[in-house]
């Protein structure tokens, strides 16, 4: 089992910049990938941003620019910095982590982020 706990959410300015961190326990080496989706209301839950064990990163066409995810592993921590927030950033921010071996996938309670215009 891995649990996911995040935090940093919450209401900024269009304009402005918040960090998001995630933090695993339990079963941690089974980690491979870890990332952040978001889903608003009505829509799908999309990938934001990914890093791998390695590092390589990936980022939504949206979010190219503005978004940057980093991971520590020592403190089996991802975090997403968001710069430059838009309105349409508005969603519940959940973090994910892809495990190996064809473990379950599995999710952090999610962090409402709102961006007033």
């Amino acid at each position: 089992q891995v649990q996911l706990v995040e935090s940093g959410g919450g209401l900024v300015q269009a304009g402005g910049s918040l960090r998001l961190s995630c933090t695993a326990s339990g079963n941690t080496i089974s980690i491979n990938t870890m990332g952040w989706y978001r889903q608003a209301p009505g829509k799908q839950r999309d990938l934001v941003a990914s890093i791998s064990r390695g590092g390589s990163t990936n980022y939504a066409d949206s979010v190219k620019g503005r978004f940057t995810i980093s991971r520590d592993s020592a403190k089996n921590t991802v975090y997403l910095q968001m710069n430059s927030l838009k309105p349409e950033d508005t969603a519940v921010y959940y973090c994910n982590a892809d495990r190996r071996w064809n473990l379950p996938d599995s999710w952090g309670q999610g962090t409402q982020v709102t961006v007033s215009a």
